[in-house]
């Protein structure tokens, strides 16, 4: 069901403790998003899970193998594409990606086969055979990850991986992303873009000062922070009225004709609701929600360290 699970794990580096004991569970063929700050712990996290490092507490496995007693097994099941790109820049395309699969024990053919692929697949045909010192920025993160894909991973981590690219890059490699974990891949993806984990992540947990301080769907986080609201707009003003005594806590606008009202952005509330003004016969003209931003949730969780890493939120 799995294909990352972590359990207190704990990491140091001299006097600074970097993981407090973080738990993870990231089921297979979905994206999982770490957030956090600069030096809240990311990139160690992917480290350790990655078998670069060593935990100094706590367990973990990926893709069914423990890490710590079974590396090879984990290498062998993972791809990496770190925040710098592995790509050789005196080779050309094809032939970094040839590379990777000698690495790898491919035969020759099957490289060759492989790297065609790839090179199909990222749209790099014409510039396979081109020094990747001329590629672009977006071209040279999307080589990086066709080098990943080579060994056939099961599980990739994606340690920012979007950053310095222009948006029309960065969509790019979003709809890349996409494509692997419809094919049955598992993205761990750290990322300081926000809107990047809200686009791609089935779920998402805030790292801040060593410790895991919310998780949940990017929906669900986001209505944990008030400022969540409906907004009604009507054509009579004896429907506004009535709306109001029916409602109670709500902003008025009768200039507008409009009333805003606190809500936590659930289907069930919002369904209780328009009952309520539909048994009233109260008229809505048009109705919108609004949610608080994943920057938001981000600065709400993070803006207090001390009060943010003794509070953990739990969702289902």
């Amino acid at each position: 069901m799995y294909a990352i699970q972590a359990t207190g794990l704990r990491r140091s580096y001299g006097d600074t403790e970097v993981l407090k004991g973080v738990d993870l569970n990231v089921q297979r063929g979905t994206v999982f998003s770490l957030l956090g700050a600069n030096g809240a712990g990311k990139t160690t996290t992917v480290k350790i899970l990655s078998t670069l490092i060593a935990a100094h507490g706590g367990s973990a496995s990926v893709a069914g193998h423990d890490v710590a007693d079974d590396p090879d097994a984990v290498r062998a099941a993972i791809g990496v594409t770190g925040q710098f790109s592995a790509v050789d820049n005196l080779m050309s395309g094809r032939e970094n990606l040839k590379l990777m699969a000698d690495l790898h024990h491919l035969g020759k053919a099957e490289g060759k086969r492989k790297a065609e692929q790839l090179l199909e697949q990222f749209d790099l045909v014409e510039a396979a055979d081109k020094s990747a010192s001329t590629y672009s920025g977006g071209m040279r993160r999307r080589l990086d990850l066709a080098m990943t894909l080579v060994g056939s991973p099961q599980v990739i981590f994606l340690d920012e991986p979007t950053t310095g690219l222009d948006p029309r890059s960065r969509r790019t490699m979003w709809q890349i992303v996409r494509e692997l974990v419809a094919s049955g891949v598992t993205i761990f993806l750290t990322t300081q873009y926000l809107e990047e984990a809200d686009e791609l992540a089935d779920r998402i947990a805030v790292l801040d000062q060593g410790k895991i301080v919310a998780e949940g769907t990017a929906d669900e986080l986001k209505r944990r922070i008030p400022g969540g609201h409906v907004l009604l707009q009507f054509t009579e003003l004896r429907d506004l009225e009535a709306a109001t005594r029916i409602i109670g806590q709500a902003s008025r606008d009768g200039d507008a004709l409009a009333l805003r009202i606190p809500s936590d952005g659930s289907v069930r509330s919002l369904k209780s609701m328009l009952d309520r003004l539909d048994e009233n016969a109260v008229a809505v003209e048009s109705l919108s929600t609004h949610t608080p931003d994943l920057d938001d949730v981000f600065l709400a969780l993070t803006g207090k360290p001390e009060a943010a890493a003794q509070k953990k939120v739990t969702l289902p």
